[in-house]
């Protein structure tokens, strides 16, 4: 179907890239074996409580910096207190690339990615909208997505409402934002279950978000 009708790169708002099928089959793989090992503990995959007592339905395991509602730390400071994995250096290339990729080739200049939020989705599990907003530095966020298909609602920098453009977001696909976009309000609306490619051998949707702390 994706030889027949091929999906075009496409800049959804100011500094926000979707470059389609971005990981081949290998690629793609390779990552979901590494992150089948990032997620055993210690430190491994955990359910993300709120402030207000909620948890979400999206489940987590960070390298690098360990992230919670709102901050970073040095351990799993919400989960079994292990210190965070470290950050890889496949990931810290594979982030410049994006941006090059992304953005043209010098735009990467001293990008140096060390944090990667792996969020793992079963088929009801959803992101609400929100801001990457929790980092010191204003580098661009680098998404890439595994398994099922997902709906990626992206929006403006003011509010969690319209308007917003509904992304549909693939096995492979690279999503970048930065510069005037740094800032927008996005989430996941919907998981498609079932629509993983066959030959990855899973169930569900994982996205790797890699950013930079700045610290």
């Amino acid at each position: 179907m994706d030889q027949l009708f091929p999906r075009d790169r496409a800049e959804i708002a100011p500094g926000a890239v979707h470059v389609p099928g971005w990981l081949d089959a290998g690629e793609q793989r390779a990552l979901l074996e590494a992150c089948r090992e990032w997620a055993r503990p210690p430190a491994g995959l955990r359910t993300v409580r709120t402030p207000g007592g909620g948890t979400m339905s999206a489940r987590q395991v960070c390298l690098g910096w360990h992230w919670y509602p709102y901050g970073y730390a040095r351990t799993a400071v919400d989960g079994d207190g292990a210190p965070v994995k470290p950050f890889p250096d496949r990931l810290r290339v594979l982030g410049r690339r994006a941006v090059t990729d992304a953005y043209g080739a010098d735009a990467a200049g001293e990008a140096d990615y060390d944090i990667a939020l792996v969020n793992f989705y079963d088929g009801d599990a959803r992101m609400g909208m929100h801001r990457d907003s929790d980092e010191r530095a204003d580098a661009p966020v680098v998404s890439l997505s595994l398994g099922d298909t997902c709906v990626f609602r992206f929006g403006n920098t003011a509010t969690r409402t319209r308007p917003y453009t509904d992304v549909e977001l693939r096995s492979g696909d690279l999503f970048v934002f930065g510069g005037p976009s740094r800032l927008a309000y996005h989430g996941v609306p919907r998981v498609h279950g079932g629509t993983a490619p066959p030959e990855l051998g899973m169930s569900g949707r994982l996205n790797i978000t890699l950013r930079i702390s700045g610290r």
